[in-house]
């Protein structure tokens, strides 16, 4: 089952000398239940790309589906994660801030505290529901956006770069937590990275975009077993291939 469907998109911004082609003709599908990176060059439009996906843009031209549904804005459907840690509410505690989009689903209370208790536990944090924002760690931050973007259950969840501003153990240890909830929760992933080896370790497949303007050079697939070592010569070698498809090292 496709759960997104990316047909023919084009995307154009106003430029000083006339209108810029960020996008143009992208086609792709992501299955119901896949993890699917989008890797490329900065200025090659994954963010944008993700946006149009989030409904915060609309295409110039062609269409985005959900579930069989075109994106005609932004919705319920779809959880998003950003990299800066100011997504989250920073007059809400981490409880309150995961129930957030159950109160805006209408969810009663006690529904809403169980909900986001348990997402809270999934991605351990259960004993700093009562904690503020500016009380955890960037880790610990980006752990609670992803519990709030989860647990109202949308149909797809959408990440841009949540890690990159991370320090590396924390980031080894996100991609870690991330792979094991997805396997949990099964939800389709849209992730968009810069990192090549960030998007082996976590995707079923990688969508390599390339810029000026942004067009679909690779679909590689990943099929390398979970948990996957970055150290071996398999992962090694998934990663080259992407790399030689980015252009270079």
């Amino acid at each position: 089952m496709r759960q997104i469907e990316i047909v023919k998109v084009d995307y154009e911004y106003a430029g000083g000398a006339g209108p810029v082609t960020a996008l143009r003709g992208v086609s792709f599908d992501v299955g119901a239940s896949e993890f699917l990176c989008l890797v490329g060059r900065s200025g090659c439009g994954k963010t944008t790309l993700l946006n149009l996906v989030a409904g915060f843009l609309s295409p110039t031209r062609g269409e985005v589906r959900i579930g069989g549904t075109i994106v005609t804005g932004q919705g319920l459907d779809r959880g998003v994660v950003f990299q800066d840690f100011a997504q989250l509410f920073p007059w809400r505690t981490a409880q309150r801030n995961v129930e957030f989009g159950l109160e805006m689903r209408g969810v009663a209370a006690t529904e809403r505290a169980e909900t986001a208790a348990r997402f809270l536990r999934l991605m351990g944090l259960e004993r700093f529901a009562r904690a503020y924002p500016h009380e955890l760690s960037g880790g610990m931050q980006q752990r609670v956006a992803i519990a709030r973007a989860l647990a109202y259950n949308p149909a797809v969840l959408l990440m841009d770069e949540p890690f990159a501003a991370l320090d590396a153990l924390t980031r080894d240890e996100m991609q870690r937590l991330l792979v094991e909830v997805w396997a949990q929760t099964r939800k389709t992933v849209l992730y968009v990275t810069h990192n090549v080896a960030e998007a082996v370790y976590l995707a079923d497949r990688v969508i390599v975009l390339s810029p000026h303007p942004g067009t679909v050079v690779a679909d590689v697939r990943v099929t390398l077993p979970r948990p996957r070592d970055p150290l071996s010569v398999a992962f090694v070698d998934v990663q080259r291939a992407i790399v030689g498809h980015l252009g270079g090292g």
